[in-house]
Parts: C-alpha cells; structure tokens; sequence
C-alpha cells in the first residue's frame, strides 16, 4: 500500500482560485504523495476537458506522480432529465477523459436519491436493476479501454455496505467493484468497522477520512457540521484526529488481500498544509 491524496483536498483553495489542479500537482509530489486523484475537472476557460486531461498527464509525468483515479458526479437516477441511456453515454465521456489521464480507475456515483415528488414507494431494492444496468454498460465500456470503474459508498442513499455489496454483485463483472470510503459509512450511521470488513474484497481503491462527531441528541454544533442520515452530526477533520477506526480498517483491507493506494481526502476547516502534512504522517505510520 502507498498514500495517495485527493484533489478534492485542495477543495478550499481551489474554490478561492489560489490553486488549480494543476498547480496542487506539485504540492502534491512536495507533501510525498506517491499519486494524485482528481475529481471533476474544471478547465480554465478556453480550455475543454479532455485538453485539460492532457495538461494535468504532462505536468504529473514531470513531477514524477501517477494519476491514481478519477472521480466523477454520476446520477444513474435523474441525471440527463432521467434519461438512463443519455447518462452512460455522459459518464462514457468521462471514461475517454479517464484515458487522457492515464489512470486505469474511474470512480461515478450512482445516484444521491430519488428526484424530488417521484419515490412513490420505492426504495433501493427497487432501482437496483437500473443501477445495475448502467453500471454494466459503463464498465464494459471502460473495460474496452483497459480502467476498471466503481461506486463508491457515498451519498447516503447508496452508502450503507450492504447496498453496495449488492450493487456489486448484481452488476457480476470482473471490470466493477468499489472505492471503499472508510469514513463515509458513518454518513449512513454505519460502523466502518462492520462495514469495511464487508466491503473490502470488492476494493478497486480506498479513500481515508476522518470526522469529528456529535449525537443527535445534542443541539447542531453549527458550522462546518452537517447530518447524518439519522440526524447525528459529523465534521471532517484530520486523518487520526477522529473518531474512524481507520487501523482496524487498513487491516482489513489488508486481509482481503487489497494493496493499492490508500487516498487521503481531507474535507475539515483546518489549515490545509498542516492536515495534509499531520493526515498524511499518520497514514503512513498505519501501513
């Protein structure tokens, strides 16, 4: 296992234009990440994606960093006005750009929830065979390009392991399995430690994140806080520094025979340079 980070780390810098993603390349390499992931390019203007794929290629091969991954927003549920064959073909494009990269993982979301007055008495069970068939048709696409795609347990309505355990096994394809989030379980009220034992032989790649919590019997903490799905509260903050039980999480990956990268997402209000330096130590020390 190596340590890789997220460029969603950066998220606050990058959101106040004093970075780009392919500046945070550099700081990247400088903090001692073996591999950078992105999430969701934002070319500059002028700039289309796939251009921009190719820019962050060249700058990553001159600081001498893989690209790990990319991962992209996907709603197999109401994405393209809910047209289920327009959103693959959408989320195919992102495979292509995946390929400029030069990363052989792609990581799409599945859906975040039902769109607004349509649940009518369904639940996941429900939309499983959507989800499985558009998963099918995007792996077997990527595949054909030499990445292998997953979901990952994030969004609440597809976060609980058991539900992406599922997914997984009803898509059935060598080609799709998941990005195991270690923290993100607790977003669904989930032990990570259940849950990671569970979801760890289907791991394509891992983010690690912790958070600080709040019972929901208490009064909301305010900001930076947000809810559970039961109405507990939980913040980001450094990797150790939370309640995650992320040792005992790495070990099972480890018996589940994963030895890929272990991503580092931090999402906390701390100054970024010290939780990237502190979450990346502590990381390091763990493997």
């Amino acid at each position: 296992m190596k340590t890789a980070i997220s460029s969603y780390s950066f998220a606050r810098l990058l959101n106040g234009q004093t970075e780009t993603q392919l500046s945070v390349i550099g700081k990247a390499k400088e903090l001692g990440f073996a591999a950078i992931e992105f999430t969701d390019l934002t070319p500059p203007q002028g700039c289309t994606e796939a251009e921009y794929a190719v820019q962050l290629k060249a700058e990553a091969d001159r600081c001498g960093i893989e690209i790990a991954c990319y991962s992209v927003g996907a709603d197999l549920l109401g994405g393209c006005g809910g047209d289920l064959e327009a959103e693959i073909n959408r989320v195919k494009g992102k495979v292509d750009v995946a390929a400029l990269l030069g990363t052989k993982l792609l990581r799409h979301d599945a859906a975040f929830a039902f769109p607004r007055n349509s649940r009518q008495y369904q639940g996941f069970s429900n939309v499983l065979p959507r989800f499985a068939k558009g998963c099918l048709a995007i792996t077997e696409y990527a595949a054909q390009k030499g990445i292998r795609t997953m979901v990952e347990n994030h969004g609440q309505f597809c976060q609980d392991s058991e539900r992406v355990e599922l997914l997984v096994n009803t898509v059935a394809h060598p080609n799709f399995g998941l990005l195991v989030d270690v923290g993100n379980f607790l977003c669904a009220d989930e032990n990570p430690i259940t849950a990671v034992g569970r979801c760890a032989p289907y791991a394509f790649h891992v983010h690690v994140k912790d958070f600080l919590y709040k019972s929901g019997q208490e009064d909301d903490p305010g900001e930076g806080f947000f809810s559970t799905r039961s109405g507990a509260f939980l913040r980001g903050t450094v990797a150790g520094h939370g309640i995650v039980p992320i040792r005992q999480c790495i070990r099972a990956l480890k018996n589940a025979g994963y030895d890929g990268y272990l991503t580092l997402e931090f999402e906390g209000q701390e100054e970024i340079g010290y939780a990237l330096r502190a979450g990346a130590a502590a990381v390091a020390k763990l493997i």
